[in-house]
């Protein structure tokens, strides 16, 4: 399964994500998910659509969607996202692996000193390419 995903989020009465599209393999796939995803989301909130405007950010990975309906006008950012951390499933270090060093590995003495001072810090997992 891909750790990429498309997103919608919203204000309705409270702040709401939802995810319009998971599973993505790569960022490729999701920004053509995404791009498919602004003129075909629908919110949950059931908007009898008479109109729809597209906005694109600058940053080209996100978008605003304006969408008329009968009685409102409904308006949703919706954007990829990387999953970067799970502590639920280990699909996210096995493909961060190369950057991460077992603790099992240090504690044995199988690491060397440096990979085993940087076990001991915070990891940020900045994507490739950045």
């Amino acid at each position: 399964m891909g750790n990429w995903v498309v997103i919608a989020q919203y204000d309705n009465d409270t702040y709401r994500t939802e995810f319009v599209r998971r599973g993505l393999e790569t960022k490729e796939q999701a920004l053509e998910e995404l791009r498919a995803a602004v003129h075909t989301y629908v919110p949950s909130r059931h908007v009898v659509e008479q109109w729809r405007q597209v906005y694109r950010f600058a940053d080209q990975e996100s978008y605003l969607v304006v969408i008329k309906g009968r009685l409102t006008k409904w308006e949703c950012t919706l954007r990829i996202a990387e999953l970067t951390s799970d502590t639920n499933g280990s699909a996210v270090a096995e493909r961060n692996g190369s950057a991460m060093v077992d603790r099992a590995q240090v504690e044995d003495g199988v690491a060397d000193d440096d990979a085993a001072a940087a076990a001991d810090e915070p990891q940020d997992r900045i994507p490739p390419g950045y």
